[in-house]
Formats: C-alpha cells, sequence, structure tokens
C-alpha cells in the first residue's frame, strides 16, 4: 500500500535509555563520524513502502567532529540538511544491506549471500533506507521480517537455525528454541533490523511502524492463503548484539558504587524487546570491536529474543514514548 510522505526538521541526538547508556552512543557517534564524514553529509535511508515511491523523512543531523591540530583538539558542531527515504528491497541494493549484515552470525561463515536475496526477495514486508538521488546508493538501514517455516529448506536459514542452537546454552531455554524453530517454525518470524549506528532516533517509530503495518496488511493482501498465513506470526526472534559488564568490574563496580550499567543496548530499542521478551539469552561473541575506554568493562555479547505477537503494539508505544521523552 502507498504510504505518505513523513517530513520532520529536527536536530539529531543519539538515543539510549539511560545516561551511562547515552554517554556510549554520544562517543560512538563521534566515532563513526570520523570514519564515515561523507557518509554522513550525504545520509540516505529507506522505510517499508511500496515500489511507487517511499517514505520521506527530513532532519537537521547536528554532528558532532573532534579532529586535532598539532597538540590541540578542536571541537565544533555541525547541523546537516538530510532526506531520509523507506522503500521496497531491489536487486541493486545487495552489497548495501549485506555490508550492514556482515557480523549477523558473529565471526560465522555462512550463507549470507542467499540471507541478504531472501530479504530482497521479499518486498512485500521489508525496507530499506537511503538518501535521495545517493549516486553511491548506500543503505543505511534495513528491516524485514522472515517466516522460519516458509524459508525452512533455504541453506542460510538452517544455518542460522544451527547456529542459534549451538550458541544457546541456557538449560531451560533450549527447548523453547527448538520448538520455535522447529514445530512452531510457520508461526515464527525472525525480525532483521539492522542499520547504521548515528540513524536518527526519531526514524525508528516509523521503521517499525511500517514494518508491522506492512505484516498486517500481507495477511489479507498477499495473493494466495498461504502465503497470507505466513505472516500471521505468533512469535517474532530478534538476533542483536548488548555490552554486557564482565563478572570482576561487577563486583569493582559495587565496591567503587560506580554508575555502570549492567547491560549497555546498542540498539535502544532492544532494551524494550529484553523487555517485553517471553525468554531470551546471551552469548560471547568471538568478534569483539576495538571501543572508547568507557566500554573497558564491557564485553560484546549476542543477544537472542523472542518476543509474542501480542506484545508488538505495546512495543511500539513505549519507543514512542522512549523517543519523546528524549
Amino acid at each position: 500500500m502507498p504510504r505518505r510522505p513523513i517530513r520532520h526538521r529536527q536536530k539529531y541526538q543519539p538515543l539510549m535509555f539511560s545516561s551511562f547508556a547515552r554517554s556510549i552512543a554520544r562517543l560512538n557517534s563521534i566515532s563513526t563520524v570520523n570514519r564515515q564524514k561523507h557518509d554522513f553529509q550525504v545520509h540516505e535511508k529507506k522505510l517499508p513502502g511500496n515500489s511507487a515511491g517511499g517514505g520521506l523523512m527530513k532532519n537537521n543531523m547536528e554532528i558532532k567532529n573532534e579532529e586535532s591540530e598539532s597538540s590541540d583538539e578542536e571541537e565544533f558542531d555541525e547541523l546537516v540538511p538530510a532526506e531520509f527515504l523507506f522503500f521496497d528491497p531491489k536487486p541493486e541494493d545487495f552489497h548495501g544491506v549485506k555490508t550492514l549484515l556482515q557480523t549477523y552470525l558473529d565471526d560465522k561463515e555462512w550463507d549470507l549471500s542467499g540471507f541478504v536475496d531472501l530479504i530482497l526477495e521479499q518486498t512485500t514486508v521489508g525496507a530499506v533506507v537511503k538518501l535521495e538521488k545517493d549516486e553511491d546508493n548506500g543503505i543505511f538501514s534495513v528491516v524485514s521480517a522472515l517466516n522460519f517455516g516458509r524459508y525452512k529448506d533455504n541453506k542460510c536459514i538452517l544455518e542460522l537455525k544451527k547456529f542459534l542452537l549451538r550458541v544457546c546454552k541456557e538449560k531451560d531455554i533450549i527447548g523453547n528454541l527448538r520448538l520455535l524453530l522447529g514445530e512452531e517454525a510457520h508461526s515464527v518470524g525472525l525480525l532483521v533490523s539492522h542499520r547504521v549506528i548515528n540513524l536518527p532516533p526519531q526514524l525508528l517509530p516509523h521503521i517499525y511502524d511500517g514494518l508491522f503495518n506492512e505484516v498486517s496488511w500481507a495477511t489479507e493482501d498477499e495473493p494466495t492463503e498461504e502465503l497470507q498465513n505466513s505472516f500471521r506470526f505468533k512469535f517474532y526472534i530478534v538476533v542483536s548484539k548488548i555490552y554486557k559488564l564482565i563478572k570482576h568490574a561487577n563486583k569493582k563496580r559495587r565496591q567503587n558504587n560506580d554508575s555502570d550499567e549492567e547491560i549497555v543496548y546498542v540498539k535502544p530499542e532492544d532494551e524494550i524487546f529484553h523487555k517485553l521478551s517471553s525468554w531470551s539469552f546471551s552469548f560471547p561473541l568471538q568478534t569483539q570491536r576495538v571501543e572508547h575506554h568507557e566500554l573497558r568493562n564491557y564485553r560484546q555479547m549476542g543477544l537472542v529474543m523472542a518476543i509474542e505477537a501480542g506484545k508488538i503494539s505495546t512495543f511500539l508505544q513505549e519507543l514512542k514514548s522512549s523517543i519523546d521523552e528524549s
């Protein structure tokens, strides 16, 4: 269904749900801008829409950059206008989406190309975020929901299931995971949502509203009953990443009455998903990014969550409220 263009003009500020996490987000924002200054001057993104076009959002992004001349460091703020467009996935988005999902399963070698193909082929549910008239066709966000049962014979889904079952070490959860990936797979959606770290948080409600609206429409608009039923999800599985305070640092924190958080969420919406999840588990990642010293007491972990579809309306409300309050 066609979308009405969405237009906003505002300053961008990183969003996290605690003061400590927000400081980490600010550091990550600065780091990302230093590495990809050109990309953020030409920011283009896209939300689920139909092939006729995508929703439009305009933002003035406040970019903080730090550069040093001689021994002095000079900090400056810069407002950069950006138009964010939400489009249906297309074959030409392959390399951009694959880059975003490069570490989706940690350092595992798996059929990532086949996984990206599934996302791009499912145009009725899913979107990519771009900048208008970007010659590089850069992808800054991708969102989709893939039915585990519908794609159960695809190599990438078989490998993804095997990976999740291998990294789950929680005895009281592994049975639930097997059930959702096996017997109940026809009603379980893999919620894929990845983006660049500096994506303005004001876009998040539109991204998720668009996705879940498309899921709802697909249950009526798909050409066959089988396809319609493939979007009648009862559960969503989310695979994401967090930072977890390591044990010895946790003891030291209590002694020093430090304000570090037990968990720092890389994506702010994951905090809401985590709270609403029926069950979840974390696992250590083999790939560890070099981070700022504020994260020296943390280890990056994988996080897998199962969320009942009936909790999605609550998720959308809480996400919007959290961003409005920020």
